[in-house]
């Protein structure tokens, strides 16, 4: 993710509304722990790499070309959310519910990093599209 990016915290994502578009926010190593957000939230270039949203409350999430590596995402709800364009290397999403939520053109890692998916609710068809590696460790 380019340097210039526009640094993010908890009291931003909170504040967030309904139909609110970030751009180019850098919310990466923050504490998101359990936080909590209305539905239809667009994120455009946003980092989250590094940062803790264990059992956050990210129900209609857009993330378009954001970058997520080694996020921590375990138990959270990210019911109808979308990944498009998306690094997942090395995410963390055990025990995360994805109903509803569509992947396209994301990244999943190499053989030196992994997505790991154990225990994740998902729709049946909720990866098509996503190219997934040979490291990524599915439900």
């Amino acid at each position: 993710m380019p340097a210039e990016l526009a640094r993010g915290d908890r009291q931003l994502l909170a504040l967030a509304r309904y139909g609110r578009t970030l751009r180019g926010v850098s919310f990466a190593g923050q504490d998101l722990t359990s936080i909590g957000t209305p539905g239809l939230v667009w994120f455009d270039r946003c980092c989250f790499d590094g940062a803790d949203l264990r059992q956050a409350t990210a129900h209609g999430w857009h993330l378009k070309f954001c970058s997520l590596r080694t996020v921590d995402l375990r138990g959270a709800s990210l019911r109808g959310a979308s990944f498009a364009g998306c690094d997942l290397t090395d995410a963390d999403l055990r025990g995360a519910d994805l109903s509803g939520a569509r992947f396209s053109a994301v990244n999943t890692g190499d053989d030196s990093g992994r997505t790991v998916l154990t225990g994740a609710r998902l729709d049946p068809d909720a990866l098509v599209g996503a190219t997934l590696d040979p490291g990524t460790v599915l439900p």
